[in-house]
């Protein structure tokens, strides 16, 4: 990225600077010496966070781990909106309104890969249950490997006390095949 009296400039857009309009391929074809003489520096990209993790890329502003319950301006209790046909309009639920954080999504996510990995041979056990058809043994091994490595990253996510514990989590997924 090019910065002039720090502010960057788009590589292939026009620019003005003391007056002097510079045309769009500027830039791309002034050497390294003539883009120092009128105060061009060129630095290094910023680096976006993760948008999984952080809001808008920005590393100090990572998302909320724990679930949270809203509450309004006032800090009342907010709670889910359902349709009332009788008044025709939106009115509050008895349900909490929750927002979800990363450790529920990502838990959900991990049971949810499980779950498909698993439906593959789902129907060898159920024929197991209901013929007594033996189940390989190679089967057996793999859906026990499956459910351990759930079992091992629900529980390393709901430790993970912050965002960069978290992250070195979900950044460890060994699935297997």
């Amino acid at each position: 990225m090019f910065m002039l009296n720090n502010n960057p400039l788009p590589v292939g857009r026009a620019f003005v600077h003391d007056g002097i309009q510079y045309p769009a391929n500027w830039l791309r074809l002034a050497s390294a010496a003539e883009k120092a003489a009128i105060g061009i520096t060129e630095v290094a990209d910023p680096v976006r966070a993760d948008d999984r993790f952080y809001w808008n890329g920005d590393v100090n502003n990572p998302k909320e781990l724990a679930d949270r319950e809203e509450v309004d301006a006032e800090g009342n209790p907010m709670w889910v909106q359902v349709y009332d046909a009788a008044t025709e309009s939106m009115v509050d639920s008895d349900e909490r309104l929750v927002s979800k954080g990363l450790k529920s999504q990502w838990i959900a996510q991990v049971k949810d890969t499980a779950g498909k990995m698993l439906a593959a041979t789902d129907w060898m056990v159920i024929r197991k249950a209901e013929r007594d058809v033996s189940i390989p043994a190679d089967v057996v091994a793999k859906r026990a490997a499956i459910l351990a490595e759930a079992d091992r990253l629900e529980a390393a996510i709901t430790a993970a006390n912050d965002i960069n514990a978290f992250i070195a989590v979900v950044s460890d997924q060994r699935w297997g095949e």
